[in-house]
Order: structure tokens, then C-alpha cells, then sequence
């Protein structure tokens, strides 16, 4: 990969959207070309399968599928645009990737690390991010920030077990990656958030 690949990640609530959007409006005004993307979705067949997992009618859909699914998205997106674009020497920004599996569906779900590795071998052997940017703030927290749960969205309805069993995820892999992973505190303003953010892009020479 010539170009950076940066990924964020987080709890539902926890202000990926908001922080991508600060972000978006300090690379624009600081002339920094770059390209976003997020996953689920991020391509026209991706984004069909963003909305099948999502979807809060497919109460039926196994874990096992629901992995698999993810991992096809993501498949689809990498070959489709974020291969190109790292090739052509771009800077690429990433709304969630593998650690969003790892921790929803290896930790939570309760399907492993080594099944999610495993159905996402060409996206960790190939596109391991240079950067993940975590955003630290616990699902509780979270979602008492967020004014509650969306109860269209299949995955906020799963339970607070299960969100704060994705949160030990996160933190398990924060714990394994230190080098890859950036933990940042959350609990702030989004301002404070912001900065934080910045600084440590430019202090590893992102930005």
C-alpha cells in the first residue's frame, strides 16, 4: 500500500459520525486531500448488504451469517475502491473495519477471534490499517449521550450485555495492537475529542 490507511472505531453512541464530520472540516480547510469511506457499505453492493444486516426485521439472521455478511461487504469495498485509492498514494479514512468484527461478532457474539480472522484473511493479510483511531467511552455513557437506543438499527437492540461485551472487546484489542490502535478518551466535548484526534495523526505523521 503506498497510501495511509486509517480506520475509527467505537461503541454505538460513542461519536464516530461526529468526529469523521470535525475531521472532514479541518482536512478541507487545511487543504488535505483525502477519502472516506465507511462499513458496512462504502459501495453500491456493499451498501445493499449494510442494509440487509441492519435492517431490524432479520431478528432470524445467525451470527454466523451475520459475520459472513460483513466480511462480504468488506471484501467488495476494498477491491472495488480502497485498493485503487491506496494504490494511487491516497489517504483513506474508514468508518469501522475488521476490529468492528472482531469485537461485535468474535467478542459479543460469542463466534471468536479465529472464525473472524479467518473469514477475514484477505482483509488482514492485505489491508491492515496503518492507524485505528478507538474511541473510548463505554456504552452506557454512550448511550445515555446519544438520547437512547435506535430501534430500527438490528444491532442497538441487542442488549447493554452485549454492547458492553463489544466494549471488552475493544479494549482486549487495544490491549494486543497498542502500536496500531489509538485510544482515545471520548467523555469530553467533541471539540476536546477533536483535538485529541488531530494531535495524535500528527504526531504519528498522518497529517
Amino acid at each position: 500500500m503506498k497510501g495511509k490507511f486509517i480506520t475509527f472505531e467505537g461503541c454505538e453512541g460513542v461519536g464516530k459520525s461526529r468526529q469523521l464530520k470535525l475531521l472532514q472540516e479541518y482536512m478541507d480547510k487545511n487543504g488535505i486531500k483525502y477519502y472516506l469511506t465507511r462499513e458496512p457499505g462504502g459501495s453500491a453492493v456493499s451498501e445493499k448488504i449494510r442494509n440487509i444486516i441492519l435492517d431490524g426485521k432479520n431478528t432470524e439472521m445467525t451470527d454466523e451469517c451475520e459475520a459472513m455478511l460483513y466480511a462480504a461487504s468488506r471484501v467488495q469495498l476494498l477491491k472495488e475502491i480502497i485498493k485503487p485509492k491506496l494504490d494511487a498514494g491516497e489517504l483513506i479514512f474508514c468508518d469501522r473495519f475488521v476490529d468492528s468484527s472482531l469485537a461485535y461478532q468474535g467478542k459479543a457474539r460469542g463466534l471468536g477471534y479465529e472464525f473472524i480472522e479467518s473469514i477475514n484473511a484477505y482483509a488482514i493479510k492485505n489491508f491492515t490499517p496503518d492507524y485505528t483511531i478507538f474511541l473510548n467511552l463505554p456504552p452506557e455513557q454512550a448511550f445515555k449521550r446519544k438520547g437512547g437506543v435506535d430501534k430500527t438499527d438490528r444491532l442497538e437492540l441487542s442488549g447493554m450485555d452485549f454492547h458492553n461485551n463489544v466494549y471488552a472487546g475493544y479494549l482486549e484489542l487495544a490491549k494486543k495492537y497498542p502500536e496500531r490502535i489509538i485510544v482515545i478518551d471520548a467523555s469530553g466535548t467533541k471539540e476536546q475529542t477533536h483535538e485529541k484526534i488531530v494531535s495524535a495523526l500528527k504526531a504519528r505523521g498522518v497529517l
